[in-house]
């Protein structure tokens, strides 16, 4: 990390780090490091793009991001809590209490529309579907799509079904926000718009990461982290 990041935001909270993390798949002769020796801290109201060729590891970073995996060395921590070595289930319940995801793809389900694809991130929450349904609508109405939350995924244009999918991550309050190529699926118009969502999300409570190998969407982040080969090669603010 350079001076300049610590600098600007050393006062602000840590609600992950990763410190001298490695991941290697295989072993012997045949290990392959997608990771080596990479520490990053991300921080409430960062706004951050990872950004890297192919093969660079941002994949593999995003997986430990999310909590999906765990590193071969070093340490993960998410708030308070070292996920590191905690069991499956136990991740799982860091990962839903701390973590949205938004994807490429959407994955959304076809037969539901869109209050009811954002309603599933909160079925196994103790709320009663009243709550659920209201707490849906009010994430929907957050993305602009309110007036369409009865209509199916396929009654949706792409950039509208991404701000459901954006919607489905944000209804759980996470503290991070993870989003995969996010606007991958976009044309130029609504790629904007869902980068332009996307960076009203961060607070000082909340850190927005994206990973993408669009550098025109990395540099609108307000943090860039540069990966190549397994390891981050630069990380630098581009605006405060």
């Amino acid at each position: 990390m350079n001076a300049s990041t610590s600098a600007d935001s050393s006062n602000l909270t840590i609600l992950m780090e990763l410190s001298h993390v490695s991941r290697v798949y295989g072993s012997g002769e045949a290990a392959v490091w997608a990771l080596r020796d990479v520490s990053l801290v991300i921080r409430a109201g960062d706004f951050v793009s990872i950004v890297g060729p192919s093969g660079s590891g941002k994949s593999t970073m995003l997986g430990l991001l999310g909590c999906l995996d765990v590193p071969t060395e070093g340490t993960i921590t998410v708030g308070d809590e070292e996920v590191t070595r905690l069991a499956d289930a136990a991740r799982t319940r860091v990962r839903g209490k701390s973590i949205g995801f938004v994807f490429q793809q959407f994955h959304l389900i076809p037969h539901l529309d869109a209050i009811g694809n954002v309603e599933t991130a909160l079925l196994y929450r103790s709320l009663k579907p009243a709550e659920r349904r209201d707490r849906a609508m009010a994430s929907l109405e957050r993305v602009g799509l309110g007036r369409r939350a009865d209509h199916r995924p396929v009654q949706l244009s792409g950039g509208e079904q991404q701000r459901v999918a954006l919607a489905r991550a944000l209804v759980t309050e996470p503290k991070i926000l993870l989003a995969d190529e996010p606007t991958g699926a976009l044309d130029t118009k609504n790629a904007a718009n869902v980068m332009e969502i996307l960076s009203g999300l961060r607070s000082s409570e909340r850190a927005v990461v994206i990973v993408t190998h669009d550098l025109d969407i990395a540099n609108s982040a307000v943090r860039k982290v540069s990966m190549l080969d397994g390891g981050i090669v630069s990380d630098e603010v581009l605006r405060s």
